[in-house]
């Protein structure tokens, strides 16, 4: 597993520990596929840090090889831009003003 110069960036900016992120790993719900991600195939997935606050991660898989995983990004999910269980984006009129 590796993790991006900006997957670092975005991880430190939103207080996200990489210890929570290995941790959680295993029990990742995937959100969305991207199959077509230009740098290769990534998965948006929801996981959740050690005081159970949801973080989404990027995961990839750099185009051309079959390994390491490598996180693209990490963020705290945007409460106003997702459903309550943050699988779902909602849509602009969703959207608290």
């Amino acid at each position: 597993m590796r993790i991006s110069e900006h997957g670092y960036d975005e991880i430190a900016a939103d207080g996200i520990y990489v210890r929570d992120i290995l941790a959680g790993v295993g029990e990742a719900a995937v959100v969305e596929d991207y199959p077509a991600f230009p740098k290769g195939r990534a998965v948006l997935v929801l996981q959740f840090d050690r005081d159970a606050r949801p973080v989404h991660v990027v995961w990839g898989i750099p185009k051309g090889f079959a390994s390491p995983a490598v996180v693209v990004t990490a963020y705290r999910p945007d409460p106003d831009r997702w459903d309550r269980g943050f699988t779902k984006r909602r849509g602009k009129d969703e959207q608290a003003p």
